[in-house]
């Protein structure tokens, strides 16, 4: 564990909530503050205007069966985080609101919407979340805790808006602006308010997703963090600890109509957060391989696909790092070997390589991950389950639910459906679904 003289005073994520989002219907809690039974070695002592400093934890994993609500859980915090940096700036009266409510089962008619995180930022905890329906703003909250006690930083029902004493002079001023359908964190972030600031930064430069829908700009991304100084080592060690053979790597220069194409497609790992400035499409990144007689640099679709993979997660994994940030990561473990998806894992669990509490929350299939009795990537207050009920509904849960011993291995336990979160598989609805096939296909001729 950290010494008291070292704790973090860095921007850290405690826990996120979400309510008739995507595939939860009722809410989902993710909280990445330290229960009792987390690793010592693993929680991060943050610095608080309290006098006892909060537990967080820099990882959280989340397992469950294909369509369980994996995915849908980081998509959400994403959607928080395009409403807060874009409402204001971006929408205009009468639009709406984007809002992906829950769509399967029955729900009360006008059913609202609702996000919530927690925050520490530079030590102060803050209280940040809004209500809404496709048209409109209901709730939308905001405290801190300056000195350990609540503080008012505003609050907003309907029309009606009371700022704490701090946000008064630039509240009044952005009250006359404000619409029914943009958020007033939103406005806020288009002011200089040095109070506010902090929060509408922390979603600015927070919660990059990883996806396989943006991994050519991840790998551009890798590629112009290649080109800066400080980062260049970093990117080229991690693409060597993977594959051996990489000794160098080469950047080579984009045509217009790449870099063009690119851009459409995505924004940096930023989607609709980003600016045109955001998008760093500078060139390639091609591996310099080493051979028994010679060394080759390999174009992109000649390396592995495990390697192009890596070659995505790798600037961003490098950026959260440096910067202390939290990075999202949808199906870690495609195309990578399970030792690979854990040294990524304790790169951020290490206080050595992850000094300022940067946060990775990812999903996963592979149960490696989990660990045996002996080696457990994750603590057991890491590690979160998905399943859904009968009409649909995604349900989030800890493992800590259910108190497993330190001793006990998390991955037999999971794959024995003692946790949930595992697929129940019809051997007979397979066995249904071909028949009738020629047997062109049955696999009897060929």
């Amino acid at each position: 564990m950290m010494s008291e003289d070292s704790r973090i005073r860095e921007d850290v994520l405690v826990a996120f909530k979400a309510r008739n989002i995507r595939c939860y219907r009722d809410q989902a809690v993710l909280s990445l503050e330290a229960t009792r039974v987390a690793n010592s070695d693993i929680v991060r002592n943050v610095k608080t205007a309290s006098s006892t400093p909060a537990r967080v934890l820099p990882s959280a994993g989340v397992f469950g069966a294909n369509g369980s609500g994996k995915s849908a859980l980081l998509w959400a915090m994403r959607d928080m985080q395009v409403l807060v940096a874009n409402s204001f700036r971006r929408g205009s009266r009468g639009t709406g609101l984007p809002r992906r409510s829950f769509m399967l089962g029955s729900q009360e008619d006008g059913a609202t919407s609702a996000f919530e995180v927690e925050l520490i930022l530079n030590g102060v905890f803050w209280q940040y979340g809004f209500e809404f329906d496709d048209e409109r703003v209901l709730h939308e909250f905001a405290y801190h805790y300056p000195r350990g006690r609540q503080a008012l930083v505003f609050e907003r029902l309907d029309d009606n808006i009371v700022f704490g004493a701090s946000f008064r002079t630039t509240g009044r001023a952005l009250k006359t602006l404000l619409r029914e359908n943009s958020l007033l964190l939103s406005a806020f972030g288009a002011t200089t308010d040095e109070h506010a600031g902090p929060l509408y930064a922390w979603w600015r430069r927070n919660l990059k997703i990883a996806t396989a829908g943006n991994r050519w700009s991840r790998a551009a991304y890798t590629a112009h963090l290649a080109n800066e100084r400080g980062f260049r080592s970093g990117v080229l060690g991690l693409l060597h600890a993977a594959d051996e053979t990489a000794v160098d790597l080469k950047i080579v220069d984009l045509d217009a109509d790449t870099v063009e194409r690119l851009r459409q497609i995505t924004r940096i790992l930023g989607g609709d957060n980003a600016s045109d400035e955001d998008v760093l499409l500078e060139g390639e990144l091609q591996l310099v391989h080493r051979g028994s007689e010679r060394t080759v640099a390999f174009d992109p679709e000649d390396e592995s696909q495990g390697t192009q993979v890596w070659i995505g997660l790798v600037g961003p994994v490098l950026e959260a790092l440096a910067d202390g940030s939290v990075l999202l990561v949808d199906e870690i473990d495609t195309s990578l070997h399970p030792h690979l998806v854990t040294r990524l894992v304790d790169l951020f669990q290490d206080p050595e390589s992850n000094p300022k509490c940067a946060q990775l929350v990812f999903n996963a299939h592979d149960t490696n991950i989990l660990g045996n009795l002996e080696n457990h990537a994750l603590g057991r207050d890491q590690v979160w389950f998905t399943e859904k009920d009968e009409v649909g509904a995604s349900r989030l849960y800890s493992l800590s639910e259910f108190r497993p011993r330190r001793d006990e291995s998390i991955q037999r336990g999971y794959l024995s459906g003692r946790y949930g979160g595992v697929p129940e598989l019809d051997p007979m609805a397979f066995g249904r679904s071909v028949e009738g096939l020629s047997p062109t296909f049955s696999g009897t001729e060929r």
